[in-house]
């Protein structure tokens, strides 16, 4: 019995070593094994899975849509599939996936489900792809005319800051300078981006988007700055998107995660006004506007050494901030009824409303997918939903264990005060709340109320908190 036990730790955690996310249940569809790799595909933590019947883990999904429960109902192998999802964290996952039956003397006592993301392979393949296309047939790929692109007007908000920048944005359209957008993953880079070259006078030339962090450091020279024959086994003449973006906009997104030394080569061309393809000396002047994202802080990516300083300056001559969900709280209302009328629409969905619970949980949710996230979380709740009101119960999980869930927790007596007084005891047991709940933290307690730190730590003072 020892022995056994040693051998199952000895296994599990042999599997919690691969690449490959492992998602094992027993015959009763309770999981009993869930790996790490697994965990980040999903966006989801191992302790909210283990020991939770698959259907309870991941409510969207269903008992004829599990692959899991499939095979143990079948007891038949399912070979690999091709799956695309938006994890709960907001994030796009390609993977490949195949599910087996676990026997024991014959009996099917589990099932395992092994997932091997691709996301970065696809989009690698898709971007050669569509590189290739453009060099072949420049004139159709390259023209503007039958593409859309968001237009200021798409964007949704009633928040300060988002206007703000906004009206920031607008202005630099009309220049040629580059812009550095700083944002959380799902907070609308790309739609500003897109935007501020709808705005601009080069709307009717190329929009070409690079993710630095898709492409290997290998690959990522040659498709930004292009190759000359010869260069390296098998190169040939091909331009970079910096050529092929000429006239246009050049959008590099995750900045951060191109290699330092070729951002000494991007600040390069900054200066120069051109490029010189891998492996050639001949100098090729564009004429491109450079515009690139981060998701992360910028000041902590210089500080990491993932982020040259010279070139943060060069980028950074009109700074987009886009402010997180949780810091915007006040968007969450018209972003929900949005995004409901526009998939409504577009699902034919019977659903005729939202319900008050529905709103008082996503006023109470700390959306760390940001806009994209909600998105998708109502696209999920309309696909589920057969009546005519959306609720509580359409939403995943996690929703339902938000606590007091929208509800003003104010114990005062209303008797014989003023609006201003209410007002101040209900902020401060607001405040007081917070705090409690996050232990004293005041930077978490600032993005649960939606406020900014310093203005949480004057607030305190007022209040004497201790």
């Amino acid at each position: 019995m020892l022995v056994s036990s040693v051998s199952k730790d000895f296994i599990f955690e042999f599997l919690d070593c691969l690449d490959e996310g492992i998602h094992i249940v027993n015959a009763q569809g309770i999981t009993v094994f869930y790996n790490r790799v697994a965990s980040v595909l999903d966006g989801m933590d191992i302790d909210e899975v283990m020991g939770v019947h698959v259907l309870e883990a991941f409510p969207s999904l269903t008992q004829k849509t599990s692959t899991l429960l499939k095979v143990l109902q079948t007891g038949v192998s399912i070979g690999e599939q091709q799956q695309a999802y938006m994890n709960r964290k907001g994030k796009r996952v390609l993977t490949v996936n195949r599910t087996i039956p676990l026997h024991v003397q014959g009996k099917v006592v589990g099932a395992a489900e092994i997932s091997r993301d691709i996301t970065q392979v696809k989009e690698l393949s898709d971007q050669v792809i569509h590189l290739q296309e453009q060099i072949h047939e420049p004139n159709r790929h390259l023209s503007c005319k039958h593409q859309h692109f968001y237009r200021f007007t798409d964007i949704v908000t009633q928040n300060r800051n988002m206007l703000a920048e906004i009206d920031k944005a607008k202005r630099a359209a009309q220049t040629k300078s580059p812009v550095l957008v700083v944002g959380e993953t799902g907070t609308g880079k790309e739609l500003f981006v897109q935007s501020i070259h709808s705005a601009s006078k080069r709307v009717s030339g190329p929009f070409i988007v690079q993710n630095c962090a898709a492409i290997p450091a290998t690959l990522l020279e040659g498709i930004l700055f292009g190759t000359v024959k010869g260069a390296f086994t098998g190169a040939e003449d091909r331009p970079g998107l910096f050529e092929l973006a000429d006239g246009g906009t050049l959008f590099l997104d995750e900045i951060q995660a191109m290699p330092v030394g070729l951002q000494a080569k991007l600040l390069r061309v900054l200066e120069d006004g051109g490029v010189r393809r891998v492996g050639d000396t001949r100098f090729r002047s564009v004429d491109i506007r450079i515009i690139v994202a981060t998701n992360e802080d910028p000041s902590n990516s210089i500080r990491e050494g993932k982020l040259r300083r010279d070139l943060y300056y060069r980028i950074h001559v009109v700074g987009l901030h886009l402010p997180p969900l949780r810091e915007r709280k006040d968007d969450i209302d018209c972003l929900t009824r949005y995004f409901f009328r526009k998939l409504k629409a577009e699902l034919n969905s019977p659903v005729e409303s939202v319900s008050p619970e529905v709103f008082d949980a996503f006023s109470s949710y700390d959306w760390p997918g940001n806009v994209r996230e909600l998105a998708h979380t109502l696209e999920g709740a309309l696909n589920l939903a057969t009546e005519h009101e959306l609720t509580l119960a359409h939403l995943p999980q996690h929703f339902h264990k938000i606590p007091n869930a929208g509800k003003l927790l104010f114990t005062g007596d209303l008797a014989g005060k003023s609006l201003k007084e209410v007002v101040k005891e209900v902020e401060k047991q607001f405040i007081e709340q917070a705090m409690s709940e996050t232990k004293g933290n005041v930077l978490k307690a600032a993005k649960r109320l939606g406020i900014p730190r310093q203005t949480l730590q004057y607030k305190l003072k007022k209040i004497g908190w201790v």
